[in-house]
């Protein structure tokens, strides 16, 4: 098959899955405990009276038969239209595109520390197998792994703010207030990534070409740079893929922690406001990048590794 082709129908695949997911997050509102309109009256400060329930079950479209509701909802996230806040009363896209920027900012740097952090410490492992600096790596690395990025969140803040007072510790007000929480939404993704790295590159040790690349005379440390560490690659570009949309959605915990004014800090002022539309939107939003990157970072090893396109 062509790559062409594969991608053509690897990306057609992508439609019943969105559809699916839409679905999933449209009847979040309908399995909600409490009625919508009842809520959104609360939330305004207006008294939910039999009238004026059911009049905010008209403005919602919550009077409409379910599959209705469904397909007018759908029709209007087509046209990026997510609906109105509860806790604002402002569109749901405006309130996600002010918050987003922050976001990406936050889920960029943390994937620059990733990248800059596993590379030498995976190739100062693997240059000394079982010495003890690739012991105390991976000691470090399984500490890493283990704690929840929450809890090194505040060993960061305790540490590197509190008692060195070298950094901001929370907010937005200057470049260096995004380094603590980028560093603790990364460290577990060092870990990670560090072992998959070290394993991938320790097999490629036993592989034919390096023992020609040796009879040839070059040295075990051009080896490793030069042939073991880009053929290693491969295997963790699916995995850094799927790391961007987990970077996005997993700063919920780290963005309220550090006071940082991203989506995930919008998220949990409406999971505790039970803005509904908002926690949809965000649902669908997070859901369709998971689908989009796994497309794309797919269509990156194929057409870069040429063992896949036979």
């Amino acid at each position: 098959m062509s790559i062409s082709r594969y991608l053509f129908w690897r990306l057609l695949a992508i439609f019943p899955l969105a559809l699916i997911i839409s679905f999933i997050a449209f009847i979040l509102l309908n399995l909600a405990p409490s009625d919508p309109a009842e809520v959104a009256l609360r939330i305004n400060e207006i008294v939910p009276t039999p009238e004026a329930i059911e009049g905010m079950r008209h403005e919602l479209g919550l009077d409409k038969p379910f599959f209705i509701r469904y397909f007018l909802w759908l029709m209007s996230m087509l046209q990026l239209d997510f609906g109105t806040s509860f806790l604002t009363r402002t569109p749901v896209i405006q309130e996600m595109l002010r918050a987003l920027p922050p976001t990406l900012w936050l889920a960029s740097t943390a994937l620059f520390f990733t990248i800059i952090l596993t590379l030498p410490l995976a190739l100062w492992s693997v240059a000394k197998p079982q010495s003890m600096a690739d012991k105390s790596i991976r000691f470090i690395v399984f500490i890493l792994t283990a704690l929840p990025n929450y809890w090194l969140a505040l060993l960061l803040i305790w540490g590197v703010a509190v008692y060195l007072d070298w950094l901001p510790v929370s907010g937005m007000l200057s470049p260096q207030s995004v380094i603590l929480p980028a560093l603790a939404l990364s460290l577990g993704y060092i870990g990670t990534y560090l072992r998959l790295l070290r394993s991938a590159m320790l097999n490629q040790w036993h592989q034919p070409y390096v023992f020609y690349a040796r009879a040839r005379g070059l040295s075990d440390k051009r080896i490793l740079h030069n042939h073991i560490l880009r053929n290693s690659l491969y295997s963790s570009l699916t995995a850094l893929g799927m790391s961007i949309p987990k970077l996005i959605a997993g700063t919920v915990v780290i963005e309220n922690i550090f006071a940082w004014p991203g989506i995930g800090r919008l998220c949990i002022s409406a999971i505790f406001g039970r803005d509904y539309p908002m926690i949809q939107a965000y649902i669908l939003l997070m859901s369709l990048l998971f689908l989009f990157f796994n497309f794309v970072m797919d269509a990156i090893q194929l057409m870069s590794d040429p063992r896949l396109r036979k």
